[in-house]
């Protein structure tokens, strides 16, 4: 299946910037409360207060019927976990998803976060995670093909002794929410769509301590893994420039 991307001009770089300038503050505002005892309805509370505070709205609530303002997913919890009364203890390791609407552009980003003292094995997964999406990042640029970008996770964190997860991928963005293309975290190089300036996406690659399948929960949203390991993510929103690539969604 072809796919195509569309082209944002240089104007529109501006808003995209502020969009993800917004969601990356909100990672780092809710930092401070990620504690042993905090709840993760808790953490969606502070995000959503944080994200009206500057006007903008948070993209997920209402999404498709999604009913919080963030996606927390808390250890072996994938992508897409609705925030609850339940606690976090020590060790748990969890990812915040924050995706904003600024001016009706959409910034979107994801990090980890560990609370106390987490295992050796959770810490070097996340590492992981957090290093092989740099290095996918440092791939764009026109003329590169997604299935490059994707083969070089795949390899770097399989040569980890993790997988990548094949059932979610990261989209194009800009003012829409999910759009074309998709973005795998797996692949073969010289495959896929081959990038252009303008493009605008995110790369937000789901890495398991197991096996790299998943399955969906009862609620319809919830992804965990099938083996019950543990799983870690980070996300940026790239565009693609004359020579290289911005991040809009820096800390």
């Amino acid at each position: 299946m072809s796919q195509k991307c569309r082209i944002y001009s240089l104007e529109d770089f501006v808003e995209l910037r502020k969009a993800g300038k917004l969601a990356s503050h909100i990672l780092d505002y809710i930092a401070p409360f990620v504690q042993n005892g905090t709840t993760t309805a808790e953490l969606d509370r502070l995000c959503h207060e944080e994200i009206l505070r500057y006007n903008a709205v948070p993209a997920p609530l209402g999404y498709n019927g999604y009913p919080k303002a963030t996606c927390i997913s808390v250890n072996h919890v994938v992508c897409h976990g609705i925030p609850s009364d339940i606690k976090l203890q020590n060790g748990d390791i969890l990812n915040i998803d924050i995706t904003v609407i600024l001016n009706g552009w959409y910034g979107d980003t994801s990090r980890m976060y560990v609370v106390g003292e987490a295992s050796k094995k959770a810490l070097e997964l996340v590492k992981v995670a957090d290093e092989s999406l740099a290095l996918a990042i440092d791939l764009v640029k026109p003329g590169v093909y997604l299935g490059d970008i994707g083969y070089a996770i795949q390899a770097y964190v399989e040569s980890k002794q993790f997988s990548v997860v094949r059932d979610y991928c990261g989209h194009g963005i800009g003012k829409v929410f999910h759009d074309e293309p998709a973005v795998f975290h797996f692949g073969r190089p010289r495959t896929g769509l081959l990038l252009k300036p303008g493009y605008v996406f995110t790369i937000e690659p789901m890495i398991n301590a197991g096996g790299y399948k998943t399955r969906l929960l009862s609620d319809g949203w919830t992804a965990v893994t099938c083996d019950h390991s543990l799983s870690a993510q980070f996300e940026h929103t790239i565009g693609v420039t004359e020579n290289s690539h911005e991040i809009f969604t820096l800390s």
